[in-house]
């Protein structure tokens, strides 16, 4: 099916399996079957339109982070009332639009932030459902640009601080707190990390309750890692179970914001070899796709596998370089992998892009935004169309 997708929509082009996201909710799901919790997908990772009807379709909420993450939200079929809006820097507007829809909560970050809240939710002579994020100063093992527990991340508020906004929201008669949240990073496999920030977060929410703040939701974020190249799974039974006793014994709703463990496997980026270049001791293979298309593995150094689309049989392997066309030496898809020797032409697979791809894809080198596709029950439709060149002077004056 991948290549009939790319002779028919040609490449780059982003394909969802819609049939394996399903699979995925519903494997989480299975595994809450004991649990009072509520699933919000993290639309950070992938906001497809097509694919937040599904997470709606299977019942799940949504995390968001910003006004057009909540109106995609909406636009796909997820209930208000189910729809967590974090964000360390909401805007005025952001924050009067989700108290106007009515979401589940606004989960602040800051003194300040609670201060507007209050103040729109008074101008609009309603109730705000408020949260507070805690900053647990809890390190997760992986890389330092999704770490976001530590004290020193711009992310969420110290226990006592989280414990005085609280109480403060109380006595707000425009404000109803009633959660406490916590996100301490992603790519995360070792569970620890996270059962260590729960328990911070446990004791804020027992020091709230005896100050008579009752709060509902227990929101442990997301996070959970997935095996880009072949790591070990995470442990989803070990995770579930204590945070479930956990909240079970507080009274609580266990909310979770998955996102890439949700969508990250079930995306492909298919894209073709137009050039290559043997330098010493390894082959260059210039793809029509790049770091516009996928991001993390000049931002990160994230690997993902690749696998051939085109007969390789009979080839030699060796050291490859896969690169994009982009004017950045930067510009790489992956570096020292030993593969079959690409020659033009080549269609490969660049697997577990469902996530974090065509989110953080741009135009630098002015590059139009490329197609996706949603595979399902055996057939393919474009969810969104390829760009056309023009179609970015749109919004430009001379």
């Amino acid at each position: 099916m991948l290549q009939a997708i790319a002779g028919a929509v040609d490449t780059p082009v982003y394909v969802y399996d819609g049939d394996a996201f399903d699979e995925r909710i519903e494997r989480l799901q299975a595994a809450l079957t004991d649990v009072d919790h509520l699933i919000c997908y993290a639309l950070k990772a992938n906001d497809s339109l097509a694919m937040i009807s599904i997470a709606a379709h299977a019942g799940l909420g949504a995390d968001v982070v910003s006004s057009g993450e909540l109106l995609k939200a909406l636009r796909g079929g997820i209930l208000p009332a189910d729809v967590v809006f974090s964000g360390v820097g909401k805007r005025r507007d952001e924050i009067a639009m989700a108290i106007e829809v009515g979401v589940q909560s606004l989960n602040v970050e800051s003194a300040q932030e609670l201060d507007v809240v209050a103040e729109e939710a008074d101008a609009q002579r309603t109730v705000a459902r408020v949260g507070v994020r805690l900053n647990p100063d809890v390190s997760a093992d992986t890389h330092e640009y999704i770490a976001t527990g530590s004290s020193a991340a711009k992310f969420g508020v110290p226990p006592q601080e989280a414990y005085e906004l609280l109480v403060r929201a109380q006595r707000e008669p425009n404000l109803e707190p009633v959660s406490l949240s916590f996100h301490i990073g992603s790519q995360i496999f070792d569970p620890s990390t996270i059962f260590e920030a729960a328990e911070r977060a446990e004791g804020v929410w027992r020091d709230v309750r005896a100050a008579g703040v009752e709060l509902r939701e227990f929101d442990v974020g997301g996070g959970l890692g997935v095996p880009y190249m072949g790591a070990e799974e995470f442990d989803l039974s070990a995770y579930v179970s204590q945070l479930g006793k956990l909240t079970a014994e507080l009274g609580a709703t266990l909310v979770l914001e998955p996102g890439r463990w949700l969508v990250a496997p079930v995306g492909t980026l298919l894209t073709r070899v137009l050039y290559t270049k043997d330098v010493p001791g390894r082959r260059i293979a210039i793809c029509d796709a790049g770091m516009t298309e996928l991001l993390r593995p000049a931002l990160y150094g994230a690997e993902h596998p690749f696998s051939f689309l085109t007969d390789t049989a009979g080839r030699q392997t060796g050291l490859v370089d896969l690169v994009g066309p982009v004017c950045e030496a930067s510009d790489f898809l992956g570096k020292d992998r030993q593969l079959p020797l690409p020659e033009p032409g080549d269609l490969i697979a660049i697997g577990f892009a469902g996530a974090y791809a065509r989110v953080m894809a741009s135009q630098y080198n002015a590059r139009p935004p490329v197609p996706e596709v949603l595979a399902e029950a055996g057939g393919w439709r474009v969810i969104r169309e390829r760009a056309i060149i023009d179609s970015l002077l749109d919004t430009e004056r001379a």
